[in-house]
């Protein structure tokens, strides 16, 4: 999925995420194509978005640690975060 996590709600996002899950075959990965903020303070254009999402249609950007925790509580498990040579990551997550 491209730039869908980061429109909604955590609860929304459970309901998508779940769905997914639910239509997974045994090995199959999800792959999210989403900006993944940094930790720290490092200049990074998804912070702008992040106060975009939160205002306009109540989602949010996500760290690493954020989408882990968001990924476990669908039922996943974050493999990895592929970065590309663009703002946007690809996040890699297995059934948990």
């Amino acid at each position: 999925m491209s730039h869908i996590i980061h429109d909604w709600s955590e609860e929304q996002c459970l309901t998508i995420l779940g769905n997914c899950r639910r239509a997974m075959k045994p090995g199959a990965k999800l792959l999210l194509i989403e900006m993944v903020l940094p930790t720290d303070n490092t200049a990074h254009p998804g912070h702008l978005l992040d106060m975009i999402m939160l205002v306009i249609p109540g989602g949010r950007e996500r760290t690493e640690p954020e989408y882990a925790d968001l990924l476990a509580k669908a039922g996943f498990r974050l493999a990895r975060v592929i970065p590309t040579a663009s703002p946007v990551s690809i996040v890699e997550a297995v059934v948990g």
